[in-house]
């Protein structure tokens, strides 16, 4: 699809976010934990974010819905449409256009029936759509009855899928959507995500799963370390490392099974320890001494994003 010609839905330029943490007994420092963020949605696509665990993937997701805890620090810009997302506006528009599939199942109140969670608390309630969400997901007739607790985690999960299906926002959060679910279940799941994309909507996915955001994203994202090394189209993640501009995004596709099942040496840093220079560059086979003294910036190359000075 071509996005230049409409304006994104959401805009996040040069984001950042840190936390005041306790060093030691009395002492406070600031905890960095994104950096120097930028990402683009478009109505009509859905934008893949993978990384590894602790790269700051659901950080950007509590960002965006104004939900970080009052000890962050939020430094950027994003826009909704155009609007700067203030947290007057972002307390408006959560639930409404903007809408979260959350990773923890705790989002679920525990002392509120599920179909009434799910109805939300507009009037008159969605009851009839709610029904044929549920009966899609395979969930059994009557659950709307349940509280959480008598749920499994992969029916409590089904019911935060519906909750953000059925408030019909413009723009779907959803933080790996699928675990706990079957295949077939997760693969429906993703195919009714791509549905809400193709009826003019935006959907950001959160996943660890890139081969099943292979099968219905537009673009991927790349974290790594709290910040993205490269955007690119889910089409060059289907081809392979030839395709692909960071060396982070090579290793994650020859990581997969049914390609080199390869993995790299070293670890992700940690965010109150993180390398000087390019963040990648003490696991990074193509390193020169300049990516271990300069942060490279953003650019653009081959129609994606990479933050690499090596990549060509």
């Amino acid at each position: 699809m071509d996005n230049k010609q409409n304006p994104p839905i959401l805009e996040v330029d040069n984001l950042s976010i840190s936390f005041q943490m306790y060093d030691g007994r009395f002492d406070q420092k600031a905890l960095q934990i994104i950096s120097e963020l930028n990402i683009k949605i478009y109505a009509g696509e859905i934008l893949a974010i993978a990384g590894s665990s602790g790269s700051g993937k659901s950080l950007l997701a509590s960002a965006i819905l104004g939900i970080l805890p009052n000890n962050a620090t939020v430094t950027g810009k994003m826009c909704y449409n155009g609007q700067m997302l203030t947290p007057k506006l972002q307390k408006r528009l959560r639930g409404t256009e903007i809408a979260l599939v959350p990773q923890s199942v705790d989002f679920l109140d525990p002392l509120m029936q599920v179909g009434t969670q799910a109805d939300g608390h507009k009037k008159p309630f969605p009851t009839q759509k709610r029904r044929r969400f549920f009966q899609r997901f395979g969930l059994p007739s009557g659950i709307e009855k349940c509280y959480p607790f008598q749920l499994s985690g992969g029916m409590a999960r089904r019911v935060l899928v519906s909750t953000a299906l059925i408030a019909d926002a413009q723009l779907i959060i959803a933080d790996e959507p699928t675990p706990g679910m079957g295949l077939e279940q997760a693969l429906d799941t993703l195919k009714m995500f791509r549905e809400m994309a193709d009826d003019k909507k935006a959907v950001i996915l959160i996943t660890h799963d890139i081969d099943l955001a292979f099968a219905v994203a537009d673009r991927i994202a790349v974290f790594y370390a709290g910040t993205i090394v490269e955007t690119a189209n889910a089409h060059d993640f289907q081809i392979g490392p030839v395709a692909l501009r960071h060396p982070y995004s090579k290793a994650l596709w020859r990581a997969l099974p049914q390609n080199e099942f390869e993995s790299i040496a070293g670890v992700q840093p940690y965010a109150g320890n993180l390398p000087k220079g390019c963040l990648f560059a003490p696991r990074c086979k193509c390193k020169t001494p300049r990516c271990m003294q300069e942060s490279p910036p953003l650019r653009m190359l081959r129609g994606g994003e990479v933050r690499c000075f090596c990549a060509k």
